[in-house]
């Protein structure tokens, strides 16, 4: 179980210098609350979303960027859709959604599974995505597996999700500018044997300043200040307009006929936008024309 009075939502930066390893600890419990109520998960489902959740934050912690980080995973089961993304401001979202009944059962990743991590950099207009397929069945080990073949960074992550919280620990290896490790020759294989032993309760239920104790008290600990997270959503009235006008004038008029004002749900955050004739009128009032075609003879 976890304390309810250690209300925290925090991305923690930290590197363990004897062993030449660099790490981010997550840990989320507002912000994963009003995640779940946006949605109707049960369990199972809301603890891969957790899971995802953290991890979207885990990963901006290993980057240095102006923009968003986003996890996408699809697979050909029932398991339609896992999405989530966290931007450098600490602002985070995620979402799931699952063909047929709501499983009752620990969720399994399928062999079909593929997964993409994208960066949206805003300070330099670029956009990086890295797809792979998923190994194994754990979402754990197919991020994992995602930092080793597209990476080719060795890493570990161990993830945790409860009613109330989730969270994640995440080590890297560094490496010198000439590719070779920076630590002594043990220290990755040593530090991931010490975070084997980290378990579901430490992690959601421990501080994460002890949890980081207790794990590497001895490999030179230092850490970095905390980041603050919060759930952020990016859909707005603006947005919507721009979504709807795309559709066309015509898509438009249709559906104001058929049901007399247009409806748009945020998936994120449940946010209601509703739409009459002159709001639609408005849209394409404000498109620009384009010219006709001045022929020549």
């Amino acid at each position: 179980m976890t304390n309810p009075a250690m209300s925290d939502d925090f991305l923690y930066r930290f590197q363990l210098e004897r062993a030449g390893v660099g790490g981010a600890l997550v840990r989320l419990d507002q912000s994963w609350q009003r995640v779940c109520t946006n949605g109707d998960y049960t369990r199972p489902l809301a603890e891969l979303l957790g899971k995802t959740v953290a991890a979207s934050a885990l990963f901006t912690g290993s980057i240095k960027f102006e923009g968003r980080l986003s996890i996408h995973l699809r697979d050909s089961g029932p398991l339609r859709l896992l999405f989530a993304d966290c931007t450098h401001d600490g602002e985070l979202r995620g979402i799931a959604r699952w063909d047929g009944a709501l499983p009752q059962a620990p969720v399994q990743l399928e062999s079909s599974a593929r997964l993409a991590i994208t960066i949206e950099n805003a300070a330099t207009d670029t956009r990086y995505q890295g797809l792979v397929p998923v190994e194994g069945t754990e979402l754990a080990r197919a991020f994992e597996g995602y930092f080793e073949r597209s990476e080719q960074l060795p890493t570990r992550i161990v993830l945790a999700a409860a009613d109330d919280r989730c969270g994640g620990l995440m080590l890297q290896q560094i490496a010198s500018s000439g590719g070779t490790a920076v630590g002594d020759a043990d220290g990755w294989n040593r530090v991931g044997h010490l975070l084997a032993t980290l378990t579901r309760e430490e992690l959601l239920g421990l501080p994460p300043e002890q949890v980081l104790l207790r794990l590497f008290h001895e490999e030179g600990l230092r850490l970095q200040p905390a980041q603050a997270l919060a759930f952020g959503c990016t859909c707005s009235r603006t947005r919507v307009e721009d979504m709807l006008r795309s559709l066309g004038r015509s898509e438009n008029e249709s559906v104001l006929a058929e049901q007399g004002s247009i409806d748009v749900n945020c998936e994120f955050c449940n946010r209601r936008y509703v739409l009459d004739a002159e709001d639609v009128a408005a849209i394409f009032a404000s498109t620009p024309q384009t010219s006709a075609p001045v022929t020549r003879h």
